[in-house]
């Protein structure tokens, strides 16, 4: 509740650097602050994790219905950090560079049967082959592995643990707890300890992100902020994840096909929250400014106030946009696999969210010609 009262206040508020400041910020500013912006959201996404792996790891000592009510939650207010984490992507960074962790971390759509049983294959999955080993690096090895949609880590694994398969039209999976507890469903011993490694290594690349922006060392913050052409990346990134992966990927593929299976977060039923978070996340980097997990505000030089400095009325629009397409996020109505249906009350919320954000592409291709960037790139990198 916390967290949705200061994003509701932010959404309301407009936040405007002095004339004076908007004149004097510099791109290395600009550069500057976002290395510490990222160092934060990664931060506080390594640290709520954490606060989920005490509740899985209660719930694994002693399996109960409070305790699986416990992790559902945890990882409901996790996924809400790293949610805004990524406006970081798309640039070959730490996070989705060669060899980066970004798909052990966050890829989707997930085949439920890879990793456990599903309704009419009661055998299927890893956990219930016990000739596969429960380690992380056997898990990590097997992430999409012999398919895309074979994933065995992250996010959308232990969503997959904690609720189960959606079956229902009117909520998330409804997973019992019994199903950790030895004699009362197969391979309980074996599911406990699948959850606990991925939840383990879902922290141990999380951590490795924040080591990778962290202040003062040789790491690639370090190598970013040296180099002028990173302010490129950094509206590009935005521009990418605006209109080809979240207007794109999560919203439109799932409007035409109308399939839960195109839904992020389809096990909790979360998706409506990660449209949330990504539109925040884009408008935190645009703004220079982040509302951290202990309710403290981290504000400093931005590209909008860049922006302002050379076109105040465009940056004054692309802010604009960007609030409204915060608040469409806001409005679409969970579930979102029933709020993308035909005939569905919610599906045009939906659509004006898809809108809102192409709309706020198009501005932000204009700040950046701006800025002298004559072509940003908006699509996803191949």
């Amino acid at each position: 509740m916390r967290l949705k009262l200061l994003i509701a206040g932010l959404a309301a508020a407009t936040f405007a650097l002095p004339a004076a400041a908007q004149k004097t910020v510099a791109p290395q500013d600009v550069l500057n602050h976002y290395g510490q912006l990222v160092h934060a959201s990664y931060a506080d996404s390594a640290s709520t994790a954490r606060t989920l792996k005490k509740a899985v790891d209660a719930f694994v000592e002693a399996p109960s219905e409070a305790g699986l009510i416990e992790a559902r939650k945890r990882w409901l207010e996790a996924r809400e950090w790293y949610g805004q984490t990524e406006a970081f992507r798309f640039y070959g960074g730490p996070i989705d560079g060669e060899d980066g962790p970004e798909g052990r971390i966050n890829a989707w759509p997930m085949d439920e049967a890879y990793v456990d049983s599903v309704e009419g294959n009661p055998d299927t999955g890893i956990i219930n082959d016990r000739s596969v080993k429960l380690d992380a690096e056997t898990l990590a090895g097997l992430n999409e592995k012999d398919g895309e949609e074979n994933i065995s880590t992250g996010w959308h694994a232990i969503e997959f643990l904690l609720w189960g398969q959606d079956l229902s039209a009117d909520g998330p999976g409804n997973r019992a707890w019994t199903d950790f507890v030895d004699g009362k469903a197969p391979n309980a011993d074996r599911r406990r300890a699948y959850l606990q490694i991925v939840t383990d290594l879902l922290i141990e690349d999380l951590d490795g992100l924040v080591q990778s922006w962290a202040p003062g060392g040789q790491n690639y913050r370090a190598s970013f902020l040296a180099d002028p052409a990173s302010l490129t990346k950094v509206i590009s990134a935005l521009g990418i994840l605006s209109r080809a992966e979240l207007a794109g990927e999560r919203i439109e593929v799932a409007l035409d096909s109308q399939s839960q299976e195109d839904e992020h977060s389809c096990f909790s039923d979360n998706t409506h929250r990660d449209a949330v978070a990504n539109a925040l996340g884009i408008r935190n980097v645009w703004r220079g400014e982040f509302v951290r997990a202990d309710g403290s505000l981290l504000k400093g030089p931005s590209l909008n106030a860049l922006v302002a400095s050379k076109d105040k009325a465009l940056a004054g629009e692309v802010d604009a946009r960007m609030s409204a397409s915060l608040k469409a996020a806001e409005a679409i109505p969970a579930p979102f696999d029933q709020a993308i249906l035909a005939g569905n009350p919610g599906r045009p919320k939906v659509e004006a969210t898809v809108t809102s954000l192409k709309s706020q592409t198009e501005t932000l291709v204009q700040a950046a010609e701006v800025l002298g960037i004559k072509r940003l790139n908006t699509a996803l990198p191949e």
